[in-house]
C-alpha cells in the first residue's frame, strides 16, 4: 500500500567560501602555493598584489609567482617483521594491495638502458634477442622480474605471436642475470643474494658458508635464528659472523643503484609555522614566503561596474560576458576570503596547542609533552573536531630545537600508580631508551619490557608494550637479537 507524507528537514548546505576554506585548511604549505599559482591561471580576475615598494606602480601586477630558492643499504631492510609475510619469500613477492606500475622504459629509464645495452654484447639468436628484451621490460626499479615465466611465455604468444617454451624463456633469463648490477632480474630475495653470491670466490670457506645459509637456510636467516644455524652447519660462533657480514654487504634491492636521480621525487619539508623564543615569550608566526598576496583586478572590477550600469543597452554577449565576470570576481573574493580565514584558523589551533603545550616548547623535552587529544584543542579554540584534525594533518612547525609534524603532539594519556597523568610518548621514550641499552645478545623481551614499566610505576600490560613497540618499528626480542 503506497502512502504519502509530507515531511521537513532541516539540512545544513555549505556555502562556497565554506567549501573553499574546508579544502585550503587540509593542504600544507607547500602545497598551497601551487595551489594559488592555479587559481592564478585558472581566474583571470585575480592577480597578485602590486609590489609594496611601488605604490604608484601603473603596471598590472605579475601573475606568475616569484621566484623560489633552489636550493648502504642493508638486508635488515628486509626482516625488520616478526613474521615476514610468505608472499615475500616466493617468486611472485607482492600482495594485491601492492602498488604496481607499468615497468617497460618507464621509471629508471637509465637502468633499463644499460641492461639493453649489455644485451648487445650477448650471442643471442633472434628470438632470444626478443625474448630477452621482454624480460627486462618486466625488470622493476628494484631491479626484479615480477613476473613468472610462464606468464611471460603466455604473453609473449598471445600479444607478440611468438611461440616461446618455458625452457627456452629459462634459458634467456639466465643470460639477464648475469648482467650487472648483480641480483639484477631476481624473481625473489633469495635468488637476488644468491646470484650476487656465487659472483664471489666460492672458494673462500667464509663466502661458502654465506652461500649455504642463504641457499639451504633462507628461513632461519630471515628470523635471526641464529641457534639452528649454527647447529645446522656445525659453526662456531665466529664463523657464522662473517659469514653474516658477507651476506649484510650485499645488495636487496640492485636496481636502486642504477635508476635515474631525475625520476626520483625528493621530499622536502616546508614548515607552515615558525616558532621563535623572545627571552621567556613565545613568537609564533605562519611561514608566508613564497605565498603571494592576493588582489581583485581593478580592470575586471570596472568591466562589471560599466556593463551593469548600461543593462538597458546590452547585446547577448554582453550579458553572457557579464555573468562570466560576475562569476570569477566572486570565485576570486571567495579564495581571497578562503586564504585569510585558513591563516587566522591555523593560527588559532597552533597557538593552542602551543598554549596546552607551554612547557614542553620551553626546551623540547619530551618527557614534558602532556597527553593531548584533538577535543582538547577542539574546546579550547571553540572550532569542531574535523577542523583541528584538518590543520593537524600534514603540518609542520619549526622550533628551535627542531622541525617537527603537528601530528606529534598529539597522544593519549594514562596514570601511573600514583595517579599522575603521562602522555604515552612519555612510556614509547623509556621503551626506546630500555631497547637501546639492552644486551642485543639477550633482548629484552616484552614481558620483561612490561616489568620494567611496572617497576617504574607505569602499569601496563605485555600486549599494550608490543603494541606500543610495534608503533616504534621496532621488531620483537628475537629479531633484535645479534651475534
Amino acid at each position: 500500500m503506497l502512502k504519502q507524507s509530507l515531511q521537513q528537514k532541516l539540512l545544513q548546505k555549505l556555502s562556497p567560501l565554506q567549501i573553499q576554506v574546508i579544502k585550503l585548511l587540509e593542504i600544507p604549505a607547500m602545497q598551497l602555493e601551487q595551489r594559488i599559482k592555479q587559481e592564478l591561471e585558472e581566474n583571470p580576475v585575480l592577480e597578485l598584489e602590486r609590489p609594496a615598494d611601488d605604490p604608484d606602480s601603473d603596471e598590472p601586477a605579475d601573475r606568475n609567482e616569484p621566484d623560489q630558492d633552489k636550493n648502504e643499504t642493508t638486508i635488515d631492510d628486509y626482516l625488520q617483521n616478526d613474521d615476514i609475510p610468505a608472499y615475500r619469500l616466493q617468486e611472485r613477492n607482492y600482495s594485491k594491495d601492492d602498488k604496481h606500475e607499468d615497468i617497460p622504459f618507464s621509471v629508471g629509464s637509465s637502468f633499463h638502458e644499460n641492461l639493453i645495452s649489455q644485451l648487445g654484447l650477448q650471442i643471442l639468436t633472434e628470438k632470444q634477442q626478443v625474448i630477452a628484451e621482454y624480460i627486462i621490460g618486466n625488470i622493476d626499479e628494484d631491479g626484479y622480474l615480477r613476473r613468472q615465466i610462464e606468464e611471460i611465455v603466455d604473453d609473449m604468444a598471445f600479444a607478440q605471436n611468438i611461440e616461446v617454451t618455458e625452457e627456452e624463456a629459462f634459458e634467456v633469463l639466465r643470460v639477464v642475470q648475469n648482467f650487472d648490477p648483480p641480483g639484477v632480474a631476481a624473481r625473489d630475495l633469495q635468488e637476488c643474494l644468491l646470484l650476487q653470491m656465487v659472483r664471489k670466490d666460492m672458494s673462500d670457506p667464509v663466502i661458502e658458508t654465506a652461500y649455504n645459509i642463504l641457499k639451504h637456510h633462507f628461513e632461519e636467516f630471515t628470523r635471526k635464528h641464529y641457534d639452528k644455524i649454527l647447529k645446522r652447519l656445525h659453526l662456531e660462533d665466529e664463523d657464522l659472523k662473517e659469514a653474516m657480514d658477507e651476506i649484510l654487504h650485499l645488495n636487496p634491492k640492485p636496481g636502486s643503484s642504477y635508476s635515474n636521480p631525475l625520476t626520483k621525487t625528493v621530499a622536502h619539508i616546508i614548515p607552515d609555522f615558525i616558532l621563535d623564543m623572545d627571552g621567556d615569550e613565545f613568537n609564533l608566526e605562519l611561514n608566508q614566503r613564497n605565498i603571494p598576496e592576493l588582489r581583485i583586478s581593478a580592470t575586471y572590477a570596472e568591466m562589471l561596474q560599466e556593463y551593469s550600469s548600461n543593462k538597458k543597452n546590452q547585446s547577448k554577449d554582453q550579458k553572457e560576458a557579464v555573468m562570466f565576470v560576475k562569476q570569477k570576481l566572486d570565485s576570486a573574493k571567495w579564495f581571497i576570503d578562503a586564504i585569510r580565514q585558513r591563516q587566522n584558523t591555523l593560527l588559532l589551533v597552533m597557538n593552542a596547542i602551543l598554549k596546552y603545550q607551554n612547557e614542553y616548547f620551553k626546551e623540547g623535552d619530551e618527557m614534558r609533552l602532556r597527553p593531548m587529544i584533538l577535543k582538547d584543542i577542539a574546546e579550547m579554540t571553540g572550532l569542531d573536531i574535523s577542523t583541528i584534525s584538518r590543520v593537524s594533518n600534514s603540518k609542520y612547525i619549526q622550533t628551535h630545537f627542531g622541525i617537527f609534524p603537528l601530528k606529534y603532539f598529539f597522544s593519549e594519556g594514562m596514570q601511573t600508580d600514583s595517579g599522575e597523568e603521562v602522555s604515552t610518548r612519555e612510556i614509547k621514550k623509556i621503551l626506546e631508551e630500555c631497547i637501546a641499552g639492552e644486551n642485543k645478545r639477550k633482548p629484552l623481551t616484552d614481558d620483561q619490557l612490561a616489568d620494567i614499566l611496572k617497576e617504574k610505576s607505569y602499569n601496563i600490560a605485555r600486549r599494550t608494550v608490543a603494541k606500543y613497540r610495534e608503533q616504534l618499528n621496532i621488531p620483537v626480542a628475537r629479531l633484535r637479537k645479534e651475534l
